[in-house]
């Protein structure tokens, strides 16, 4: 079965995953008899995968009997949920009023230079995710990003580069690996 097939609508780009499916059968067994669960199922199996393989979106509407495009459609209604794999590290930037007008733009340049990626991209080393969100609800902050739910908050370029460099750093010595 191949989500969203023939009725028009289009799956992202995505190489073809094998994930393995049993992850998420507890989570199915919970909820796939329960009407208006989807939303739930989603939730569950991203935070299982770190995003939604079309192979898993494929499997939940198999067990649910729910559509495949109503599943599809879905997952891609909502901002929460992500079809592409993202980085170690997600950079949420906020670009709301009070982080536009102090400074979020030199920021956000800040970021691209650094990282050599826009929003909604990963770094090529797959340490970084860049998402501009319209707020985080930390507006005496600003401009202020999260990286991994950690807030960082009266960012300048400078210190924002920092940042970036100092989680490379810490990246590198964790694992021994180059970035």
């Amino acid at each position: 079965m191949q989500c969203c097939g023939g009725n028009g609508l289009q799956a992202p780009e995505q190489t073809v995953s094998n994930s393995d499916l049993s992850l998420i059968k507890s989570v199915l067994d919970q909820y796939k008899d329960k009407p208006g669960s989807l939303i739930t199922i989603l939730q569950k199996s991203q935070d299982i995968y770190g995003y939604l393989p079309i192979d898993v979106l494929d499997h939940i509407a198999e067990v649910t009997g729910i559509k495949a495009p109503n599943v599809y459609g879905v997952a891609t209604f909502y901002t929460q949920f992500r079809l592409e794999p993202i980085g170690k590290y997600l950079i949420m930037l906020c670009m709301g009023t009070a982080c536009h007008v102090n400074g979020a733009g030199p920021v956000y340049d800040a970021i691209c230079d650094e990282l050599k990626i826009v929003d909604g991209e990963t770094t090529e080393d797959g340490l970084f995710t860049l998402n501009n969100v319209a707020c985080l609800g930390c507006c005496s902050l600003s401009p202020v990003m999260m990286i991994n739910g950690e807030t960082h908050a009266k960012l300048t370029p400078d210190s924002t580069r920092k940042i970036l460099r100092e989680l490379r750093k810490y990246d590198k010595e964790q694992t021994g690996k180059e970035a």
